[in-house]
C-alpha cells in the first residue's frame, strides 16, 4: 500500500517527503503535544532524518508505514500529520495537531478521512492507541467511529473499528 493524497472539506493529506520537515518543526514545537505521549519536540535535523526513515518505509515485506502531513487548505498552512502502519488488513493510525489549530475540528476531520481512506484500500481492521485521560482524542477516535476496548497496550487503551 502507497500513501496517495487525499483531501476532505477543509484539508488535504499530502503524502510525507522530507523536505516537510522544515515547515512541519515549528507545528510540532509545543511541548504540550507531547503530554501524554512522551517525547520533546523534534529539531529540524531529528525531524528531517525521522522522515527520511519514514518515506524509506519498514523493509519487511508486507508492512507499510503511511505517512501525510496536513494541509489546512484555506491558510494552504501544514497543522499537523496523521498515519498508518498497514499490516495485511490491519492498520494502526495515529494523528497530532499542531496546538494553534487545535480546537477548529481538524483531528476529527483528518482521522475520519483516513479511516475512509484505508478502508476504500483494503483495510478490514483498524486500531488507535488513546492514553486514557486524552479525551480529546477519545473524541477524535469515536469520531472516526473506533470504539473503545477495555485493552491496554502500554498504557493506552486500544479503539477499533
Amino acid at each position: 500500500m502507497i500513501a496517495t493524497r487525499f483531501v476532505t472539506d477543509r484539508l488535504a493529506m499530502l503524502p510525507l517527503r522530507v523536505e516537510y520537515a522544515e515547515a512541519m518543526t515549528p507545528v510540532l514545537a509545543d511541548p504540550g503535544l507531547y503530554e501524554f505521549t512522551g517525547g520533546e519536540p523534534p529539531t529540524a535535523g531529528a525531524l528531517t532524518e525521522r522522515y527520511r526513515r519514514q518515506v524509506a518505509g519498514p523493509g519487511r515485506p508486507g508492512e507499510s508505514w503511511l505517512n501525510w502531513v496536513i494541509s489546512a487548505t484555506q491558510y494552504d498552512e501544514l497543522v499537523g500529520y496523521v498515519q498508518a502502519t498497514v499490516l495485511g488488513d490491519e492498520a494502526e493510525i495515529a494523528w497530532v495537531l499542531g496546538t494553534t489549530w487545535q480546537g477548529l475540528g481538524y483531528a476529527k476531520e483528518a482521522a475520519v478521512g483516513l479511516v475512509g481512506w484505508l478502508e476504500a484500500h483494503g483495510a478490514a481492521r483498524i486500531i488507535a492507541h488513546v492514553h486514557p485521560d486524552h479525551i480529546a482524542s477519545a473524541g477524535v477516535a469515536a469520531a472516526a467511529g473506533l470504539r473503545r476496548t477495555e485493552q491496554m497496550d502500554d498504557g493506552e487503551l486500544l479503539w477499533v473499528r
